[in-house]
């Protein structure tokens, strides 16, 4: 086995070992949590937020209805949004009034 090929099996091996481990960790910060729609403001949501955009903090209003945050769970549909009939976030996407 030459330097650069067992430098390569080296790095492969601990780029697995960090992977499996940040998974349960991953798994313990979203315990208790429920994702909450038109909760995020601009740039600030955890994940989707629509057509043309990646992910994380890519919403591009405040409270924007197919962008969501995590929160405490139980907590989301007494979460204030404006964009909203009601008022407060909702477990699902949905279109902004």
């Amino acid at each position: 086995m030459t330097k650069s090929t067992a430098a390569a099996t080296l790095a492969l091996a601990l780029g697995s070992v960090l992977t499996v481990a940040a998974v349960p960790a991953f798994a313990a910060d979203t315990a208790g949590m429920e994702k909450c729609y038109g909760v995020a403001l601009k740039g600030k949501n955890d994940c989707k937020a629509g057509a043309g955009t990646t992910c994380a903090g890519t919403a591009k209003m405040d409270y924007q209805g197919d962008a969501w945050k995590m929160v405490p769970a139980g907590t989301c549909v007494q979460t204030a949004s404006p964009t909203l009939p009601t008022g407060m976030g909702q477990l699902d996407a949905f279109q902004a009034k």
